[in-house]
């Protein structure tokens, strides 16, 4: 008798991450401008602890940023001192970028700056 084959729910966003040594859902969550529990809910058969290079990971449609406008972030940025260079606030920048931890800004994540 056939077996019958697991189907993978389909990825609504169309957009995906491949895994690479070292990825983790935090980090992945954090440069896509998303959470780990919206990571863990569009890929329900995952298991975050086990992710495997290569592997599709299934990600929120692109975040919308209303200026178009981002940074990327360098090594030692802060939000504060991305707020002094760009003449805007924290506050401003904290409302922008909902899902970003300010105390654990990663090198080559992206922040939306206002226009």
């Amino acid at each position: 008798m056939p077996r019958a084959k697991t189907q993978k729910p389909p990825c609504p966003s169309g957009r995906f991450w491949t895994v690479q040594p070292g990825d983790t859902f935090y980090l992945i969550a954090s440069f896509v401008g998303t959470t780990v529990a919206e990571l863990k809910r569009l890929n329900p058969g995952c298991d975050p602890a086990n992710l495997q290079t290569g592997q599709k990971i299934c990600l929120p449609p692109e975040r919308i940023c209303p200026s178009g406008v981002f940074w990327e972030v360098a090594p030692g940025d802060t939000l504060y001192t991305i707020a002094l260079a760009t003449g805007t606030t924290l506050d401003q920048l904290l409302e922008l970028n909902p899902y970003v931890d300010p105390l654990k800004l990663l090198p080559g994540q992206t922040i939306c700056l206002p226009g």
